[in-house]
Formats: structure tokens, sequence, C-alpha cells
């Protein structure tokens, strides 16, 4: 038969088992502290990078990407409306100065020409046209100036002879007024005639000159549609390499439309681009080093778009070593721009194991430990990071990634 058991030992039974498991759990903790405390947390040499701190220069960098292009690229555009005829050179072949590359349908070109220089010698023949009977005009204006001059010269006269038989009693007084009427009237006609030869003289210089100009600018024009005929012939005017050509024969080009590219591959420059937020550190003349795989090349900054776009500025590196073996068209490249530089500071190669400027915990190795120290970085590039303090010129830090042992105080090192 079952007993009741009392309440009282009910409670005594369960605050046993409440001390027994607060015991049981608190033994744990304290030897996993001392697990923790005795037992270091170790790395095999083998798995870390490591650096010496030496003391040198170094240069604070800022990294752009960039392409490798021909320093000197001749761009060939059409220089009439035509289509592709011949293609006489592929694309990367050498070339030579005067080498054809293709021509142009010249036909419809030519027969514009043949147009506007027939257009050009009947203008001519206007002119000639024009200046004879301007010619012509000046002549008989003037020959009949000369002729109202010997008129009015004839009625001075009769007028001198009409007042002596006026005063010999000969002629009347209305014989001396019409004759002064009829000299005056003469005089009033050779001075409009006198205006009216000026007048026409203005004419036709402005006549010859306006034809002279619309003949001139024909003259240009058909001088320029020869030259684009001479032209439509596309050579090279300079040696190199073609890097592109428009091989497609029949192909519709308007005036401007590219045809080929010839670029001397003897040498070389860099395009980059950067973000927007180091426009305020970009300045021409700055340092330049480029990184092409295991190759490090020198410049300096030679030019700077003054445009933005989709938040990247476009800048230009003149190289050192224009012609480097390892230089390629179209090539990319990592570029970094130096923004400042110093002599003389304790440093180390670059690693994963700095994450930014400032206050940096990092590892020294000493005494087969790895154990952690507080430092201040100051510059950075892709090689090496300034050490401004806690560190000695000779020492040896650890520069892999160390963030598994972020709360480890010191790392046995294993052989």
């Amino acid at each position: 038969m079952d007993k009741i058991i009392p309440k009282e030992v009910l409670i005594r039974r369960k605050k046993k088992g409440f001390l027994i498991a607060l015991i049981i759990f608190s033994s744990i903790a304290f030897f996993f502290i001392l697990f923790r405390i005795w037992i270091k947390p170790s790395v095999n040499r083998s798995t870390i990078i490591t650096s010496v701190v030496e003391t040198g220069s170094i240069e604070n960098t800022i990294t752009a990407s960039g392409e490798i292009l021909p320093e000197f690229e001749q761009v060939i555009t059409s220089p009439i409306n035509s289509s592709v005829q011949k293609v006489l050179t592929e694309a990367g072949t050498a070339i030579s100065p005067c080498q054809a590359i293709l021509t142009l349908d010249k036909s419809s070109a030519q027969t514009e020409y043949e147009k506007q220089r027939f257009q050009l010698e009947s203008r001519q023949n206007t002119i000639q046209k024009l200046r004879i009977e301007l010619g012509k005009s000046f002549y008989d204006l003037k020959s009949n100036n000369e002729i109202k001059e010997l008129k009015i010269n004839s009625l001075k006269a009769s007028l001198e002879d009409y007042k002596r038989l006026f005063r010999a009693g000969g002629a009347t007084r209305e014989d001396v007024a019409r004759a002064e009427l009829d000299l005056k009237v003469a005089q009033l006609e050779k001075k409009q005639l006198e205006n009216e030869i000026r007048s026409k003289q203005q004419t036709m210089k402005s006549e010859m000159r306006e034809s002279e100009i619309a003949a001139a600018i024909e003259e240009n024009g058909l001088r320029a549609l020869k030259r684009k005929l001479l032209q439509a012939d596309i050579l090279a005017s300079r040696s190199g390499v073609v890097t592109y050509v428009n091989k497609n024969i029949g192909a519709t080009v308007t005036e401007g439309d590219v045809l080929a590219r010839i670029a001397d591959l003897n040498s070389f420059k860099l395009s980059g681009t950067i973000s927007d937020s180091y426009l305020d550190q970009l300045r021409r003349g700055m340092p330049a080093m480029i990184r092409i795989n295991d190759s490090l090349l020198h410049g300096k900054v030679s030019n700077i778009s003054p445009g933005i776009q989709n938040g990247l500025i476009s800048f230009d590196v003149m190289l050192n070593d224009k012609s480097n073996k390892v230089l390629r068209p179209n090539m990319k490249a990592d570029v970094y721009l130096v923004t400042d530089s110093k002599d003389k500071v304790l440093r180390v190669a670059n690693g994963p194991a700095f994450k930014g400027n400032g206050v940096q915990e990092i590892f020294i190795l000493q005494d087969g430990k790895a154990i952690k120290r507080a430092v201040h970085t100051g510059m950075s590039n892709f090689d090496y990071i300034e050490l401004k303090d806690n560190v000695r010129e000779g020492e040896i830090v650890v520069i892999s990634d160390m963030s598994d042992f972020r709360n480890a105080k010191e790392i046995n090192i294993m052989k």
C-alpha cells in the first residue's frame, strides 16, 4: 500500500537536487576555465605568414583600375558618303606610311565633283559677261557725260552771243532768259548724269564682288571635294599595326564613319578610372604604380578628365617605360596612385592581418609563441604598411588572417 510522502520531504529532495546540479555545473565551468588557462591555443608554423619589421620608405596609395592602350592611335574616317569597295589590309597587319588599307566607291562623289566644276565654270562665264556688260554701260554713261559737257559749252557760247546782241539791240530780254534757262537745264542734266555714273560705279563694284565671292565659295567647295576624292583611297599616314578595319565590302558608310585604326605598338599609355570620392586627392603629375601580373611599372598622371560618369573619374598615366615587353593593347591592370610618402619608417609587408588604419591587434613571434600586441598603423600600400609604435626593428609579425584567435592573448607556435 502506497504511502503519502510528506510535503516537507519533497521540498528537501528538490533543494538537494538543485544543489547537486549547481555543484556539477560550477565544477564544469571551473575545469573549463582551467583548461583554457593551462591549454593555450596553438597553430602550425607552416600555416601562417610572417614579415620582419624593417626600416624603409613607404608610399600611401589609393587603388584604381586601368587599361593599357597604344599611346598613339590614328583613327581614319570616311571622307565622303560612299560604300566599301575593296579591303586591302586585314586587322593585325603591320603597315607602312602611304600603304593602302581599303578603297571606297567614288562614282557618286566623282559625279558631284563634275557637276560642281561645271557650275563653277558657268559662274565664271557669268562674271565675265557681267564685267563686259557693266563696262559697256559705264562707257555709254561716260560718253553721254562728255556729250553733255560739249552741249553746255555750246549753250554758254550762245548765252554770251545773246547778251552781246541784247546790248546792241539785236535780241530781246526773252532771248537772253531762254538761253540762260537752256544752260541751267543742261548743267542739271550733267550733274544728274555724273551722280548716275558714281552710282553705277558702286553698283558695278558690288555686283562684281558678290559674283566673285560666290565663285570663290564654289571654288573652295570644289577644291575640298577634290581633296576628299583623293582621300577616298584610304592610306596609312604613319607606320604601325592595323587594329581595326571595316571589311564589310559593299557596306554603306557616311562621312565621318570610322574605317580603320592604326596603332603604334612600340609605345603605350594607361587609361584609368577611380571613384569620384578620391577627386580631392587626384592631381596631375602624381606618381603611379602599375601592377601587371608579377611586373611593377611606374609612371605619372598626365591628364584628368573634367567630367564624372557613373561615379567614376577618368585619367591617363604616362609610363616611364612605354615599350616594356609585358605591355599589350587592352590589358587590364591594377593602378596605385601615390598620395604621400615617407622615409625611414618601421614597416612590414601588408597582409590580411591588417584591417584599415588606426589601432590594430597583431601577433608578434617571440620564444615559440605568438603574443598579441596593439599597434598604431599609418601609411599603407599593396606591399607595405607602416607600424608607428609598440614594435622594434627585427621583430617578426604575423601578417596572415588571425581572426580565429581574436580572443587569445598568446598562441603556441608548433613546428
